[in-house]
């Protein structure tokens, strides 16, 4: 199964609210996730983003693929450098 981390969209018409979750790759943008790893609001400046470090973490060293915004926001958080010393540091053992 191919898991993708990528935007939920929740929210009101005009008012966009997303839920950052786990889901296989092939079901709906809307459709059933695996697991909810945070959350990006837009509406708010500047953006509110709420993340559980573990969780993302765990999803990518297990194969999970970000999308380009869901990459974006991870960057801006640090978590992708996290995720690239990992991944650094455990070739290097």
């Amino acid at each position: 199964m191919a898991v993708k981390l990528r935007l939920k969209r929740m929210g009101a018409k005009k008012a966009p609210f997303y839920r950052i979750v786990a889901a296989d790759s092939r079901s709906p943008r809307d459709g059933r996730n695996i697991e909810e790893v945070g959350t990006y609001d837009p509406t708010r400046n500047p953006a509110a983003v709420n993340l559980d470090e573990e969780a993302v973490l765990k999803w990518l060293n297990n194969g999970a693929q970000p999308t380009d915004t869901v990459r974006n926001i991870l960057s801006h958080a640090g978590l992708m450098k996290k995720f690239h010393d990992g991944k650094k540091a455990a070739k290097g053992n």
